[in-house]
Order: C-alpha cells, then structure tokens, then sequence
C-alpha cells in the first residue's frame, strides 16, 4: 500500500515539474521588453476577410489585453503613433486581430485610443517578423451622417470605404484600395473610387519591378484594363497584377500574384487555399487569359477574366548625353 502511495506521488510531481517547466508568456502590458513572437501572437490569427468599423473602434476592450507603449514601440516606429496623435502622446493600444500571407507578410490589426480620439492601424511585419510598414486604416470623423469600414479582403487588398447619407435619403460611397508594396515598404494606393464620381484611377501595384524576361512586359486594352507582368525572384516564375473593368464598369476583377511556367509560352497562376485558378498564353505580342477555375471571390459574378491583351511598346529612356 505505500507503495502504491510513493508511485502516485512521483506521478503528481513529475507533472508539477512539468507544468512549471511550460514557458508562461509574459505580459505585454508592461514596461519589460517581450519577444517578437509574443508581441505579434497576441493578435488572434483569422483568415481574410476581416473588416473594422467605427463601431469597432468605439467598442471598449478589456485592459488585460493592453499593449503598453513601450513594448509597442519595441517593435514599430514611434512616429507610427506621434504623426496623428502627437509627440509626447501615450494612447492605450490595444491587439485585434492577425492576418497571415504565408511566407511572406503579416498584418496586425491594432486600435490606438486617448480620449475620445481612436484610430485603427494595420501593421506590416516580413516573413522574418520585421517591422516592414504601417498605415493608419480607419479615423471616425464626428459626422453622424458617414459610416466608415475597412479591412483586408481575400485577395489581400486592404480597403477603406466611406458611406455618406444624404439630406434626400439615399447614399452615395467611396473607396481606396491599397496592396502592400514589400520592394518600397509601404502601402500602395492601387485604385480609388471617389463619392460621387464614376471615373477611377488604376495604379500598378509592381510597376518598378524589374522587367528583363521574355514576356515582362504591360499588356493594355485600356487605362482600366491591364494585365501587368513582373519578373519572379524563382526561375520558371513571375509577379503580375490584373485589373478590367467590363460593361461599362458594372463588372469589375483584380488580381495580384505569381504564375508558374506550365510550358514554353504558357502558365497558370494556382494558389493554395484559393479556389480561382487562372491560365495565360503568351504569344511575342499579347497574352490571353483563361479561368480554369472559377475566380468569383476575386471579380464580379456576370463577368470573368477571361480576355485578350495586346503588348505595350515599352518606352526606352533616352540616354542623357555626355
């Protein structure tokens, strides 16, 4: 009988060694440095689309969540939070939600609040868990007639979106789209929709990368309809970016990735977790595209990318003279 006490008291301690063994993460409320890890996975990982509103910034979080400043600032430039809130401002910030690209970016969705002033960030860390960009995603304006949201779609794209109500009752909207440009480090504006306005503005996500392959090159039917192909950091791979707009621009689709090489003149763009899968022919002088898999979540549901588009002449830059 005692032995049989002695052998399931070795038992309970040995589990009590284990558990005081387990790695307790720390808190990130305070003023001791924290690893990286433990910064960027108190953010609770989601898979996009996520979306903030004002109401999320209203929302009132519990403080056992807090990140203090000095821990913030342990990991991200101290300027993300002095340009809007000021130099010496200490404002509560508090972790939302994570965001993964696999192998490669990480956004964190964080909200800064001093007073009644709240802003809603999106981080940017590299695949090496570096600070590599900020940008502040949603500022509520104290107009009881606009309603703002924005957040990050399943392409990637991160959106901001304006809705105003009018004195007649109807309601007219905005909105800018951005991609994370990791050769500049920033945030790029890639198309904007302005209240009121039907004409848009297309700006090429990967325009400076480097162009010295075969078919790296623009290939237009119009300023709205474009497919843009990049040079890949892989052999047998490249970058490229679509947008068409369709039907008088009723129906629109974009897309931003990496094909690979199925052939000498043909590649398809397949990505894991992504049911769209897009192939391109190649000829010397356009390229043409064909859904082998349904792209709905990435375009309009009336149109596809399929399409037809011709090679731009690439402009060489004169030499200036010696």
């Amino acid at each position: 009988m005692i032995l049989r006490y002695r052998k399931w008291i070795f038992i309970l301690a040995a589990f009590a060694l284990l558990a005081g063994c387990k790695r307790k993460k720390p808190s990130l409320s305070g003023d001791e440095p924290v690893d990286v890890t433990d910064f960027i996975e108190s953010f609770e990982l989601v898979k996009p689309p996520f979306e903030m509103a004002d109401s999320t910034l209203k929302k009132k979080e519990k403080d056992s969540t807090l990140i203090s400043y000095k821990v913030f600032t342990q990991f991200v430039p101290d300027t993300v939070i002095s340009k809007i809130f000021g130099k010496n401002a200490r404002p509560k910030i508090y972790p939302l939600k994570r965001v993964e690209l696999k192998d490669k970016e990480t956004y964190l969705f964080t909200k800064a609040v001093l007073g009644e002033k709240r802003v809603g960030y999106i981080l940017c860390f590299d695949k090496e868990n570096k600070f590599a960009g900020s940008m502040p995603l949603l500022r509520p304006d104290a107009s009881s007639s606009t309603q703002q949201v924005s957040g990050i779609d399943r392409s990637f794209s991160i959106y901001k979106t304006i809705f105003v109500k009018k004195p007649d009752g109807s309601t007219s909207d905005g909105r800018e789209v951005y991609v994370f440009n990791s050769d500049a480090k920033q945030f790029t504006l890639i198309m904007t929709d302005a209240l009121d306005e039907k004409v848009k503005e297309v700006i090429n996500p990967i325009d400076t990368l480097p162009r010295k392959n075969k078919f790296s090159a623009d290939y237009v039917k119009d300023r709205m309809n474009i497919v843009s192909v990049r040079d890949g950091n892989k052999t047998g791979r490249f970058s490229f970016f679509i947008h068409f707009e369709k039907d008088r621009g009723e129906c629109t689709g974009e897309l931003k990735g990496d094909a690979s090489f199925t052939s000498a003149s043909t590649a398809v763009y397949r990505h894991p977790g992504d049911a769209c899968v897009l192939q391109f022919d190649f000829t010397s002088s356009s390229v043409s595209l064909k859904e082998l898999e349904a792209c709905g979540s990435r375009r309009g549901v009336k149109c596809s990318f399929d399409g037809y588009y011709p090679r731009k002449k690439e402009v060489k830059k004169k030499k200036p003279k010696k």
